[in-house]
């Protein structure tokens, strides 16, 4: 059986003014295939790619919400691309 890597986008509300310091440090860690600065309710979107779940629960609660500047965030895990 072959497993399938984990896939997400995670969702960043950045603090007013910490814009540039919080896109500077995610833009740093590993495993960020992409990531966007966004208009609207959320100013970040970062595209992640993980071999188990444990790997993203582990960057998400442990790398991304200790990065200052960074005050919630939403993370969607991808079930199946389409296209």
């Amino acid at each position: 059986m072959v497993s399938e890597m984990v896939q997400a986008y995670i969702l960043v509300k950045v603090e007013a003014g910490k814009d540039e310091e919080t896109f500077s440090e995610i833009a740093k860690l590993s495993n960020v295939s992409k990531a966007n600065s966004t208009y609207g309710i959320y100013d970040l979107i970062i595209a992640v790619e993980f071999s188990k779940i444990e790997e993203l629960d582990e960057f998400v609660f442990n790398k991304v919400r200790k990065i200052p500047g960074v005050k919630e965030t939403a993370t969607i895990i991808i079930s199946k691309t389409i296209i």
